[in-house]
């Protein structure tokens, strides 16, 4: 399978203005500039369709994962929050973080961290994005079950280019109750 999209620019760096479009058409030459990119101004960014990739495909990676459990989700929310940092080598994506809400009926905490754990693990993006740079991805799952019970679980994960990254589990998993 392939995917794909293209952007043209014309101008400046800073005065200059482009558009992005996808190959599904749900982006048709959407703009965006050095404004929207660095400045806040309303409009799209890399940073920002990068950051909605990460997330739209973590949650269909944990549906997928807890489909194999036995369980199906009312709602995923997965928000995904990029960092672009000035480094002596020029801006460099240095973070993602995935904040993820579930309200799964009948999960129990066993279930929803086996899930979660191999979202992490099978979600393309994630790992795609793992093996190409040097980052920090780092998430947390909220599974609420009703209005009193909901179960936590956090992980990190440093990359380093070239290199496997190493899996930092910390141990936040609780129930609420």
């Amino acid at each position: 399978m392939k995917r794909s999209a293209s952007a043209t620019w014309q101008g400046g760096l800073k005065d200059g203005k482009g558009t992005v479009s996808t190959e599904s058409g749900v982006l048709k030459q959407t703009p965006y500039s050095f404004s929207t990119r660095f400045e806040s101004q309303p409009g799209t960014n890399p940073e920002e369709l990068i950051a909605a990739a990460h997330a739209g495909c973590f949650s269909m990676a944990f549906s997928a994962e807890l489909g194999k459990a036995g369980l199906t989700p009312e709602t995923i929310r997965t928000a995904a929050a990029l960092t672009m940092e000035k480094l002596e080598s020029g801006w460099t994506v240095t973070q993602i973080h995935l904040d993820v809400t579930a309200k799964i009926p009948n999960a129990d905490k066993a279930k929803f961290e086996t899930a979660a754990n191999a979202a992490k693990a099978g979600c393309p993006i994630s790992r795609f994005l793992t093996r190409r740079s040097r980052w920090k991805q780092s998430w947390r799952a909220s599974c609420k079950l009703d209005k009193r019970r909901r179960f936590d679980h956090e992980s990190e994960h440093d990359s380093d280019s070239g290199r496997q990254g190493r899996n930092v589990p910390r141990p936040s998993s609780r129930a609420v109750g």
